[in-house]
């Protein structure tokens, strides 16, 4: 472990500036610099028929882009509730223990970024039209899987939603969404690998993912109780042939506690029907916040289970501590169960940018796989 250790200690100090540089290179090689040139090119701004009786006309460039689109326009600029945010995240760690196609078992070191950008708009001012554009490293290292991040150097748009009130209702539709958009969890402890401690261990059901278009529908009541259900389908045709998901949650929360059920159904299409119920809830003490977890299944005939708890400290010096234990999936009475370990620190240098340290163990039925890393958030 004195490799992990020292590694450890100079990922401290380094994520930051690696965090900053690898991003942006790449990103750059991906826009298109002819046509962001042109704006600042004075070949293509006809000043002297930029305005009409002192007003600005559509073709002008004016601060906050409102010159950026065409003539044909019908205002001649960017909605005003139109917002963008930006984020990066780089992650530099190793694993022991990894199994490799190359080098067997063993000790690898990997560097991952991804790049995000959410655009919304909306029309109505009670609605929101929302899409995500990712891109990340070309492919994804041990330590970068390990933290789910998004891999190709190519923006690709990875999610297109619009949601928008039904009576007092919030509906949400869209393509790779999920059912659970809408749902209502009781979990207060932050993840610092994506695995089976996130969403509390309840991710087949409370936090239900998608298979493509997805539509979900939630009403939250002002007790404090909240109910919510979802559907969705790998193809454009809703309730199908295909192997439909469908999903529901209701939750009652408070300030200082909270409990969520899940119940999913994945038809499965031409295989077998899987059910699935998730519980989750949490209670804050004065030092402390407990998120626990449980999640039951059934294919065929077959049962399996498993369970999360976690603990969140929210006031530990500048930042935040949290510690957790998960079964790495749903087991079977008959199979053995595996469980995965992690414990983070995560501090705020500033409102945009975050560092987390972190440390993590998996059981696998070879070796058991130990990872540090250290995580670096940007937003703006």
């Amino acid at each position: 472990m004195r490799i992990f250790m020292k590694l450890f200690k100079s990922l401290l100090v380094a994520p930051a500036t690696i965090g900053l540089l690898a991003p942006f290179s790449t990103f750059a090689g991906e826009a298109n610099l002819n046509d962001i040139s042109k704006y600042s090119n004075l070949e293509h701004l006809d000043l002297a028929n930029a305005f009409v009786n002192d007003e600005p006309k559509n073709n002008s460039l004016l601060a906050g882009g409102e010159g950026l689109v065409d003539s044909g326009s019908s205002d001649g600029g960017f909605s005003q509730t139109t917002t963008a945010s930006f984020s990066v995240d780089a992650v530099l760690g190793a694993i022991d223990g990894n199994a490799s196609a190359t080098t067997g078992q063993g000790e690898e070191t990997g560097f991952d970024f991804q790049f995000n950008i959410g655009l919304s708009t909306s029309f109505t001012g009670e609605d929101s039209l929302d899409i995500a554009i990712d891109n990340g490293s070309a492919t994804a290292s041990p330590i970068g899987a390990k933290m789910g991040f998004d891999t190709g150097t190519s923006l690709v748009v990875d999610g297109v939603t619009y949601s928008f009130p039904v009576g007092g209702a919030t509906m949400v539709v869209g393509d790779a969404t999920d059912v659970s958009a809408t749902y209502t969890g009781a979990c207060t402890y932050s993840a610092f690998t994506d695995t089976t401690l996130d969403d509390c261990g309840t991710g087949n059901s409370i936090g239900a993912g998608g298979k493509g278009v997805a539509a979900s529908l939630g009403y939250a009541f002002d007790s404090g109780f909240s109910i919510a259900g979802g559907i969705s389908s790998p193809t454009t045709e809703i309730v199908g042939d295909d192997a439909d998901l469908y999903g529901l949650n209701v939750a009652y929360s408070t300030d200082s506690y909270g409990v969520a059920v899940g119940y999913a159904i994945d038809d499965g299409g031409t295989g077998a029907e899987t059910t699935t119920w998730g519980l989750n809830g949490f209670y804050t003490f004065d030092l402390a916040s407990l998120s626990v977890g449980y999640e039951t299944s059934e294919t065929g005939g077959t049962d399996s289970s498993g369970y999360f708890v976690g603990l969140s400290f929210s006031e530990v010096g500048p930042g935040s501590v949290n510690v957790g234990a998960a079964t790495t999936g749903l087991f079977a009475d008959s199979v053995t169960e595996y469980l995965i370990y992690e414990a983070s620190y995560s501090y705020p240098v500033n409102d945009a940018m975050t560092i987390t340290p972190g440390i993590f163990i998996e059981e696998t039925a070879g070796d058991d796989l130990t990872g540090v890393a250290v995580k670096t958030s940007f937003s703006f």
